[in-house]
Protein backbone atom coordinates (compact mmCIF):
# COMPACT_ATOMS: atom_id res chain seq x y z
CA UNK A 1 0.00 0.00 0.00
CA UNK A 2 1.03 3.65 -0.73
CA UNK A 3 2.50 6.12 1.98
CA UNK A 4 -0.40 7.54 3.54
CA UNK A 5 0.73 11.87 4.33
CA UNK A 6 -1.09 14.60 4.95
CA UNK A 7 -1.92 17.39 2.79
CA UNK A 8 -0.39 20.23 5.21
CA UNK A 9 2.72 18.62 5.21
CA UNK A 10 2.91 19.08 1.40
CA UNK A 11 2.99 22.87 1.75
CA UNK A 12 6.76 24.00 1.75
CA UNK A 13 8.08 20.80 0.19
CA UNK A 14 11.03 21.93 -2.88
CA UNK A 15 9.89 20.69 -6.57
CA UNK A 16 13.07 19.01 -7.80
CA UNK A 17 13.79 17.61 -11.20
CA UNK A 18 15.15 14.37 -11.60
CA UNK A 19 18.47 16.06 -12.78
CA UNK A 20 18.60 17.98 -9.50
CA UNK A 21 17.57 21.25 -10.08
CA UNK A 22 15.12 22.84 -7.09
CA UNK A 23 12.36 24.99 -9.52
CA UNK A 24 9.73 26.29 -6.85
CA UNK A 25 8.18 25.25 -3.85
CA UNK A 26 4.89 24.03 -3.00
CA UNK A 27 2.24 26.81 -1.97
CA UNK A 28 -1.16 24.99 -1.97
CA UNK A 29 -2.69 21.78 -2.38
CA UNK A 30 -5.35 22.05 -4.94
CA UNK A 31 -8.09 19.24 -3.94
CA UNK A 32 -11.32 18.17 -6.15
CA UNK A 33 -13.85 16.38 -3.92
CA UNK A 34 -16.09 14.91 -6.49
CA UNK A 35 -13.45 12.81 -7.62
CA UNK A 36 -11.36 12.55 -4.02
CA UNK A 37 -8.15 12.92 -5.40
CA UNK A 38 -5.69 16.15 -5.49
CA UNK A 39 -5.42 17.59 -8.70
CA UNK A 40 -1.71 19.29 -8.42
CA UNK A 41 -0.16 21.88 -6.36
CA UNK A 42 0.09 25.59 -6.98
CA UNK A 43 3.71 27.07 -6.47
CA UNK A 44 6.02 29.64 -4.89
CA UNK A 45 9.50 30.69 -5.61
CA UNK A 46 12.22 30.09 -3.02
CA UNK A 47 13.34 32.08 -0.66
CA UNK A 48 12.37 34.71 1.89
CA UNK A 49 11.08 37.18 -0.76
CA UNK A 50 9.78 34.99 -3.17
CA UNK A 51 5.95 34.95 -3.83
CA UNK A 52 3.35 32.75 -6.01
CA UNK A 53 4.22 31.90 -9.66
CA UNK A 54 2.42 31.86 -12.57
CA UNK A 55 3.10 28.23 -12.99
CA UNK A 56 1.55 25.27 -11.26
CA UNK A 57 2.36 21.48 -11.31
CA UNK A 58 -0.44 18.59 -12.31
CA UNK A 59 -0.07 16.00 -10.16
CA UNK A 60 -0.38 13.71 -13.04
CA UNK A 61 3.37 15.08 -13.64
CA UNK A 62 4.34 14.39 -10.77
CA UNK A 63 7.40 11.47 -10.39
CA UNK A 64 7.55 10.59 -6.94
CA UNK A 65 6.21 12.24 -3.75
CA UNK A 66 9.39 12.37 -1.21
CA UNK A 67 10.03 13.37 2.24
CA UNK A 68 11.85 16.37 1.68
CA UNK A 69 10.70 17.32 -1.86
CA UNK A 70 8.28 16.45 -4.98
CA UNK A 71 9.92 14.93 -7.90
CA UNK A 72 9.33 16.02 -11.47
CA UNK A 73 11.35 14.59 -14.51
CA UNK A 74 11.69 18.73 -15.87
CA UNK A 75 11.04 21.66 -15.85
CA UNK A 76 8.46 21.04 -18.56
CA UNK A 77 6.02 19.70 -16.09
CA UNK A 78 5.30 23.24 -14.56
CA UNK A 79 2.00 24.51 -16.65
CA UNK A 80 -0.17 27.41 -16.44
CA UNK A 81 -1.68 28.00 -12.99
CA UNK A 82 -5.13 27.31 -14.59
CA UNK A 83 -4.18 23.89 -15.82
CA UNK A 84 -4.81 22.86 -11.98
CA UNK A 85 -6.89 25.34 -10.69
CA UNK A 86 -9.97 25.31 -13.09
CA UNK A 87 -10.27 21.40 -12.73
CA UNK A 88 -10.01 21.50 -9.05
CA UNK A 89 -13.28 21.73 -6.60
CA UNK A 90 -11.00 24.05 -4.22
CA UNK A 91 -7.71 24.15 -2.93
CA UNK A 92 -7.05 22.67 0.18
CA UNK A 93 -7.57 25.27 2.73
CA UNK A 94 -11.05 25.44 1.35
CA UNK A 95 -11.66 22.21 3.15
CA UNK A 96 -10.36 22.97 6.01
CA UNK A 97 -13.58 23.49 8.72
CA UNK A 98 -15.56 22.01 6.73
CA UNK A 99 -18.16 19.25 8.27
CA UNK A 100 -18.04 15.94 7.43
CA UNK A 101 -21.52 14.31 7.98
CA UNK A 102 -22.02 10.15 7.26
CA UNK A 103 -24.51 9.17 4.67
CA UNK A 104 -27.26 8.63 7.27
CA UNK A 105 -26.89 12.52 8.45
CA UNK A 106 -25.26 12.43 11.43
CA UNK A 107 -22.46 14.81 12.01
CA UNK A 108 -19.13 13.32 13.19
CA UNK A 109 -16.94 16.52 13.05
CA UNK A 110 -14.95 18.55 10.90
CA UNK A 111 -12.08 18.74 8.97
CA UNK A 112 -8.70 19.54 10.22
CA UNK A 113 -6.38 18.01 6.93
CA UNK A 114 -6.47 15.29 3.84
CA UNK A 115 -4.98 12.26 3.80
CA UNK A 116 -3.13 11.63 0.69
CA UNK A 117 -1.84 8.53 -0.88
CA UNK A 118 1.36 9.09 -1.94
CA UNK A 119 1.23 6.78 -5.62
CA UNK A 120 -0.10 7.57 -8.91
CA UNK A 121 -3.05 9.53 -9.01
CA UNK A 122 -3.39 11.51 -6.05
CA UNK A 123 -6.04 9.55 -4.24
CA UNK A 124 -7.49 11.49 -1.07
CA UNK A 125 -8.08 8.08 1.15
CA UNK A 126 -9.25 10.10 3.95
CA UNK A 127 -9.43 13.27 6.87
CA UNK A 128 -8.04 14.11 9.88
CA UNK A 129 -10.78 15.57 11.82
CA UNK A 130 -11.98 17.16 15.19
CA UNK A 131 -14.73 15.43 16.37
CA UNK A 132 -17.58 17.24 17.85
CA UNK A 133 -17.90 14.30 21.10
CA UNK A 134 -15.17 11.26 20.87
CA UNK A 135 -16.26 8.84 19.08
CA UNK A 136 -16.06 5.33 20.28
CA UNK A 137 -13.85 6.15 23.42
CA UNK A 138 -11.48 8.36 21.47
CA UNK A 139 -9.56 11.15 21.33
CA UNK A 140 -11.15 14.18 19.49
CA UNK A 141 -8.46 14.34 16.95
CA UNK A 142 -9.06 11.17 14.67
CA UNK A 143 -8.52 9.86 11.43
CA UNK A 144 -11.31 8.31 9.01
CA UNK A 145 -11.50 6.63 5.81
CA UNK A 146 -13.73 8.38 2.76
CA UNK A 147 -15.78 6.20 0.71
CA UNK A 148 -14.85 4.70 -2.47
CA UNK A 149 -17.16 8.17 -3.72
CA UNK A 150 -16.86 11.28 -2.00
CA UNK A 151 -20.45 12.92 -1.97
CA UNK A 152 -20.55 16.38 -1.41
CA UNK A 153 -23.11 18.87 -0.25
CA UNK A 154 -22.60 22.33 -0.08
CA UNK A 155 -19.34 22.18 2.00
CA UNK A 156 -19.91 19.43 3.65
CA UNK A 157 -18.37 16.16 3.14
CA UNK A 158 -20.42 12.97 2.99
CA UNK A 159 -17.87 9.52 4.31
CA UNK A 160 -20.28 6.06 4.63
CA UNK A 161 -21.72 5.44 8.02
CA UNK A 162 -19.39 2.62 7.90
CA UNK A 163 -16.30 4.36 8.19
CA UNK A 164 -17.21 5.50 11.70
CA UNK A 165 -15.65 1.91 12.66
CA UNK A 166 -12.44 1.94 11.06
CA UNK A 167 -10.91 4.78 12.59
CA UNK A 168 -7.34 5.85 13.85
CA UNK A 169 -5.49 7.61 16.15
CA UNK A 170 -2.55 8.31 14.14
CA UNK A 171 -1.47 7.34 10.21
CA UNK A 172 0.31 4.14 10.42
CA UNK A 173 -2.90 2.72 12.08
CA UNK A 174 -5.00 4.67 9.82
CA UNK A 175 -2.72 2.75 6.47
CA UNK A 176 -4.60 -0.61 8.50
CA UNK A 177 -7.66 0.33 8.67
CA UNK A 178 -8.15 1.76 5.41
CA UNK A 179 -7.01 -1.51 3.76
CA UNK A 180 -9.64 -3.37 6.06
CA UNK A 181 -12.49 -0.34 5.40
CA UNK A 182 -11.79 -1.46 1.50
CA UNK A 183 -12.17 -5.07 2.18
CA UNK A 184 -15.04 -4.13 4.17
CA UNK A 185 -16.41 -2.13 0.77
CA UNK A 186 -15.67 -4.61 -1.31
CA UNK A 187 -17.16 -7.33 0.13
CA UNK A 188 -20.71 -5.10 -0.24
CA UNK A 189 -21.31 -5.30 3.82
CA UNK A 190 -24.19 -3.13 5.07
CA UNK A 191 -23.50 -0.01 7.04
CA UNK A 192 -25.85 -1.15 9.10
CA UNK A 193 -23.53 -3.50 11.89
CA UNK A 194 -25.55 -6.62 12.68
CA UNK A 195 -25.71 -7.66 16.03
CA UNK A 196 -22.72 -8.89 17.81
CA UNK A 197 -20.66 -8.19 14.50
CA UNK A 198 -16.84 -7.19 15.18
CA UNK A 199 -16.33 -4.37 12.63
CA UNK A 200 -12.40 -3.85 11.62
CA UNK A 201 -10.79 -5.26 14.74
CA UNK A 202 -13.84 -3.97 17.38
CA UNK A 203 -16.48 -6.16 18.74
Amino acid sequence: MSTLMLASELTGRVVVTLGGEALAKVKDTVFDAPAGRITGFTLSGRGLLAGPLRQSLPFTDVHALGPSAVMIRDRAALVEKRAVIEPGEAARGDVLGAPVLTDQGTEVGTVLDLVVASGAGGRVVGFEIATHAPLERRQRKVFIPRGQTLAVSGQALVVPTSARHFLADDLPNFAAQVEAFRVRSRQGASDTLSPGEDEGGRG
